[in-house]
C-alpha cells in the first residue's frame, strides 16, 4: 500500500488508492499560514512536518495491510531554508509572499527576468525562490549564511524523513533549471546576482529516485526504518499525472488557491522572446515537459468575496445560478493577490477591479462576474501555454457545478473531471509505483472520470466577454505602471 501525501499550502492530505484508483483511506489536517505585515506570508516547517505525521499515522492505522511506500508531493516555489540537519534557519517563506515585490519590479526594468526566461523558459514573480533569496541577500544575509540548502516544501519534508538533501527536477525548474539539460543554468543564477549563493541549491535527484526513511523519520511517522520514499514531482505536475494528462497538447486546469493551467509537451524548446511568465517544468519522464501558467487568481478570490458579502462558500452555486452569463453587464479583473500576478504575465502591481455596477447590481452579479473573470484568466493562460488536446480539471473550484460549467463555456471545450479529488496524491502515487517497478494500470485509474460539455448557446456570449476582458486588462496594465 503506497500512501500518497500532498502537502498543500493550507492543508496536508494523505490518500491510499486501490488497484482501480479509488480512494480507500484518507486523512487531512490544516497547515498554519501566517499572513504578516508588508505582504509577508510564512509557514513553520516543524508544524508542516507535524501535519505529515498526523495524516500518515491516521491513514496507516485505517489500513488492513502494511504501508509499502510513501509518495510525497506538495506546494512549489517560495523558499524553505534549512541547515545540514533539516532544521529551519528561518520560517518558510510562502509562494504567496510579497516582500520581494520591489526586487521583481527592478529585475523587470533591468531585463533580468527576460534574461532568465531566455535561458530557462521560466518567468519569475515575487514569491519565487530567486526573488526571495535576493531580498534576503540584501536585507538579511545572515539568514542565508546559516543555511545549508535553499529548497522547497517537498524536499524540506524529505530531508526531515530521510536525512537526504536533494530536490526534484520539477521544483528545481523554478527558475534556474535548463529544461533540456536538467541542470542548473549558471548564467541565470548570475543574472539574479546569486552566484555567490549557488552552493545552497541542491543537486536535482535522478528520475525515479527512491529514498528510505531514517530512524528519525520512522519514529515520526510510526513506520519501519528503510521504508521507500519518493519525493516529487511537486503538486502542479503531480496533479497533471494524477488527472490523466498523457498526450502532448493535453492540459489540466487546477482551480485551487492557484489557478494553475498546464499543457504537456514533448519538446523542450520554447520561445525565448515570449513574455517572461509561467514555468517550463521537467517531469518524471525525461522526454516530457509541462508548460505551466499558474495564475494567482484562484479560490482565494472566492473566499475574499464570501467574507466581503457575508456569505458562505455553499451559497456560491445558488448565486451563480441566479445570475445569467454576462452577470447583467458587470465585468471584473480578478487580481486580488498582494503580490500581483505571475501568469500569463508578471506584474507585482496587478490589482482587481469591477465595472458596470449600478444600483440594480446584486450579490449574484458580483459573484458571477468574479467567477467569469477567473475563467477568462484561465483561457488567457491556456492560449499562452498552447492547449490543443483534451482538457482535465481538478481543485476545490471544480466542486461547484455552476463554476465548472462557466469554465467549460468560456474555454469552449469539454472538461474531464477525474473520479477522485485527490489528484495530486494520485500523481505522487503513480510516480512512486513507476519508480518502484510496480506501475498501476493508468487506463483503469482513468475509467471513472466524467465530462462536462460546453453549452453552445453560451460560447458566443463568452467570446465577446473574453474580448472585453482582454481590452480591460490591456487598459489596466497601463495604469498599474504609473
Amino acid at each position: 500500500m503506497i500512501v500518497g501525501v500532498d502537502i498543500g499550502t493550507s492543508l496536508t492530505k494523505a490518500v491510499v488508492f486501490d488497484e482501480d484508483g479509488s480512494s480507500i483511506a484518507s486523512a487531512c489536517t490544516p497547515s498554519e499560514v501566517h499572513h504578516l505585515p508588508g505582504g509577508r506570508v510564512e509557514q513553520d516547517l516543524d508544524q508542516v512536518v507535524g501535519t505529515v505525521a498526523t495524516v500518515v499515522r491516521e491513514v496507516a492505522a485505517a489500513l488492513l495491510e502494511p504501508v509499502s511506500a510513501l509518495a510525497l508531493t506538495g506546494q512549489g516555489d517560495g523558499l524553505w531554508l534549512r541547515d545540514e540537519t533539516g532544521a529551519a534557519v528561518h520560517p518558510a517563506i510562502s509562494w504567496l509572499d510579497g516582500r520581494a515585490n520591489t526586487v521583481l519590479a527592478k529585475w523587470q526594468a533591468d531585463g533580468v527576468t527576460a534574461e532568465v526566461f531566455r535561458r530557462t523558459g521560466s518567468g519569475m514573480f515575487p514569491g519565487c525562490t530567486a526573488a526571495i533569496m535576493s531580498y534576503l541577500d540584501t536585507h538579511e544575509p545572515e539568514v542565508l549564511d546559516r543555511a545549508a540548502v535553499a529548497g522547497y516544501c517537498v524536499d524540506a519534508v524529505l530531508q526531515r524523513l530521510t536525512g537526504e538533501i536533494t530536490v526534484d527536477v520539477s521544483d528545481a525548474s523554478l527558475p534556474f533549471l535548463n529544461p533540456a539539460t536538467r541542470s542548473y543554468d549558471d548564467g541565470a543564477i548570475e543574472a539574479c546576482g546569486l552566484g555567490h549563493r549557488s552552493s545552497l541549491f541542491a543537486k536535482p535527484a535522478p528520475a525515479k529516485s527512491v529514498f528510505r526513511l531514517d530512524r528519525r523519520g520512522a519514529e515520526l511517522l510510526g513506520l519501519p526504518v528503510g521504508l521507500p520514499v519518493t519525493a516529487g514531482p511537486f503538486d502542479l505536475p503531480a496533479s497533471a499525472i494524477g488527472a490523466g494528462v498523457r498526450k502532448p497538447g493535453d492540459g489540466i486546469l487546477t482551480a485551487g488557491t492557484t489557478l494553475a493551467c498546464q499543457v504537456l509537451t514533448a519538446d523542450p524548446a520554447f520561445d525565448p522572446e515570449a513574455e517572461p511568465a509561467g514555468m517550463f517544468l521537467c517531469t518524471p519522464d525525461e522526454h516530457e515537459y509541462l508548460h505551466a501558467m499558474p495564475a494567482m487568481v484562484g479560490t482565494a478570490g472566492i473566499d475574499w468575496a464570501c467574507e466581503l458579502l457575508g456569505i458562505s462558500v455553499e451559497e456560491i452555486d445558488p448565486l451563480l445560478a441566479s445570475s445569467k452569463p454576462g452577470a447583467r453587464g458587470v465585468r471584473a479583473l480578478p487580481f486580488l493577490s498582494v503580490s500581483g500576478e505571475r501568469a500569463p504575465f508578471v506584474d507585482a502591481g496587478a490589482r482587481a477591479q469591477f465595472s458596470g455596477l449600478s444600483l440594480e447590481t446584486g450579490r449574484a452579479d458580483l459573484v458571477r462576474a468574479l467567477c467569469e473573470s477567473i475563467a477568462y484568466a484561465a483561457r488567457h493562460c491556456f492560449e499562452a501555454a498552447g492547449l490543443s488536446g483534451q482538457l482535465y480539471a481538478c481543485g476545490g473550484g471544480v466542486r461547484s457545478p455552476e463554476w465548472l460549467q462557466i469554465f467549460a463555456d468560456v474555454l469552449g471545450r469539454p472538461v474531464v473531471i477525474p473520479s477522485d479529488p485527490g489528484v495530486g496524491a494520485r500523481g505522487a502515487v503513480l510516480t512512486a509505483a513507476d519508480a518502484l517497478g510496480r506501475p498501476y494500470d493508468r487506463d483503469r485509474w482513468a475509467a471513472n472520470s466524467r465530462t462536462v460539455e460546453a453549452r453552445p448557446e453560451n460560447v458566443a456570449d463568452y467570446e465577446r466577454g473574453y474580448a472585453d476582458y482582454q481590452a480591460s486588462l490591456s487598459a489596466a496594465r497601463g495604469l498599474w505602471r504609473l
